[in-house]
């Protein structure tokens, strides 16, 4: 869990800087791609940690 929020501060995070900086448009791009990946991350921890049960 902490490699998913320290990656979700660091997206937005670039975001911002990206953002708020004239011509560091490179950076929010990262950002954005920070931020896809991390929710990747995330779907694929929740599919890998949820049991495969059969239904009753």
């Amino acid at each position: 869990m902490i490699l998913f929020l320290t990656l979700l501060v660091a997206g937005i995070a670039l975001i911002a800087i990206g953002a708020g900086v004239d011509g560091t448009l490179y950076l929010s791009s990262a950002g954005v791609l920070l931020l896809i990946a991390d929710l990747l991350y995330l779907a694929a921890r929740s599919v890998w940690r949820s049991p495969r049960r059969p239904a009753r």
